[in-house]
């Protein structure tokens, strides 16, 4: 007869510490170190505008089977009878639902700002914000969203503000100052190559070190008119050279996609008020910037009119319109007020905007890539970098009025690479470098 005890039965203190009971906790404390208090709140408010959105364009539809059957008169948008009660409950039931969410979520706000206790922001969130900007930052600064971001330029993570306290000392910058303005749906935080824990990294630090220049970032909401963020970068830095510890001898600037049409904007408008920083200002470095446009954002325009030809689709065109004013700029590369005000950002219409040269007395630099493996017809027009053409990124234009005229010895264009490879590529940086002397 055995004497072998029988096996005991495992406690829960002997249960590894990696089991599936632990994981959702692991979970939920990883995406809570995401999140802000105020975020809640800006979300549900999003979430109001859609169901209310949605709403309207299922009236839409409706209407426009109602009129089909002549149920309805052409000019009549609204549902009458039952249907209209429906959709009048519906809509003001959504209203009152989220005035009731906004009360409760601001009372829960100091809760709330306990239980995600952590850092200020993490970059995971920073790049969701940056991409919901670049769709709908329009909306969210209309709105009074608190998602919608500010303006602002940054030194080594810091905030530049009107107060002299969120300034660096003088010993710890140069009298040259290179400015990074980010593209389309992207920050400041992006220009760090993947895996970069420093502040900057690439093509910025290369660029200081070879030109003795300290880095400054700007983040801004993408998605609002080029124009409206060209005065906003225009005054910040007004700013920057009457606050900079140092005077500022040489301002340059490097450019990614849209951040490059921004800068042509903001120099036009500190022309026009007389501002002293474009005396400052020797050279800019466009990376993929979108000079006369990008087809993509045409596509989408052709999609408005399709949609909106037939009384059928038409309340579907609203889907396409809810892309933000920055994006709709990109369909010819508005940069002046007077290149949409007035104007219904969804008709379909010609090139209209304004010519404006590239800045005057300033070294320009263009650098445009390409998917393809060499120049030819098809992948200039067609492939490009994937989102802008290299005609486009080249200043390119089949009016002569329109081209920028980069000199030859000033273009470079990066083969077999994508538009978001241009922040990051050492090839790239090469370049610059040997520009920057």
């Amino acid at each position: 007869m055995s004497t072998a005890k029988p096996e005991r039965a495992p406690k829960p203190t002997d249960m590894p510490t990696d089991t599936p009971p632990h994981k959702p906790k692991q979970r939920r404390s990883s995406i809570a170190r995401h999140w802000q208090a105020s975020d809640a709140r800006a979300l549900s408010q999003l979430a109001v505008q859609a169901t209310l959105g949605v709403t309207e364009m299922v009236q839409g539809v409706h209407q426009s089977v109602w009129r089909r059957l002549g149920l309805a008169k052409p000019e009549q948008t609204q549902a009458s009878g039952i249907s209209g009660l429906v959709f009048r409950s519906v809509k003001g039931g959504t209203k009152l639902v989220g005035l009731g969410l906004d009360m409760m979520l601001r009372g829960l706000e100091p809760w709330l700002a306990q239980s995600l206790a952590g850092p200020v922001s993490s970059p995971e969130r920073e790049a969701v914000l940056a991409a919901l900007n670049g769709v709908m930052g329009d909306h969210l600064q209309a709105s009074n969203n608190t998602l919608a971001t500010p303006m602002s330029l940054r030194w080594q993570g810091q905030v530049l503000q009107e107060t002299p306290q969120s300034w660096p000392a003088a010993a710890a910058v140069q009298g040259k100052v290179l400015l990074l303005l980010h593209g389309l749906c992207m920050n400041d935080l992006q220009w760090r190559p993947p895996g970069d824990k420093q502040l900057h990294g690439g093509h910025a630090q290369a660029l200081c070190d070879a030109g003795g220049m300290t880095p400054v970032f700007l983040r801004y909401n993408s998605g609002l008119h080029i124009s409206q963020n060209g005065h906003l970068l225009a005054s910040q830095l007004e700013l920057l050279c009457r606050r900079w510890p140092r005077a500022i001898d040489e301002l340059q600037v490097l450019a990614h996609s849209m951040g490059g049409l921004l800068l042509r904007s903001a120099y036009q408008s500190a022309l026009s008020q007389g501002m002293l920083w474009p005396a400052r200002l020797s050279r800019v470095y466009f990376l993929g910037t979108p000079h006369h446009g990008a087809p993509l954002e045409r596509a989408g325009n052709w999609i408005d009119v399709l949609l909106g030809s037939s009384s059928h689709s038409a309340p579907f065109a609203k889907l396409g319109q809810l892309r933000s004013a920055g994006i709709t700029d990109l369909r010819y590369g508005n940069l002046l007020d007077s290149d949409w005000h007035g104007q219904e950002r969804f008709a379909r219409r010609p090139d209209q905007r304004e010519h404006l040269p590239l800045p005057a007395r300033v070294d320009c630099f263009a650098i445009a890539a390409t998917t393809a493996a060499k120049r030819s017809p098809l992948a200039e027009r067609l492939i490009g970098d994937g989102l802008v053409p290299l005609s486009s990124a080249l200043g390119e234009h089949e009016d002569p009025a329109r081209c920028l005229h980069f000199a030859p010895e000033r273009q470079w264009i990066a083969f077999r690479t994508g538009h978001l490879a241009l922040l990051h590529d050492p090839a790239v940086t090469k370049q610059l470098l040997l520009w920057q002397g």
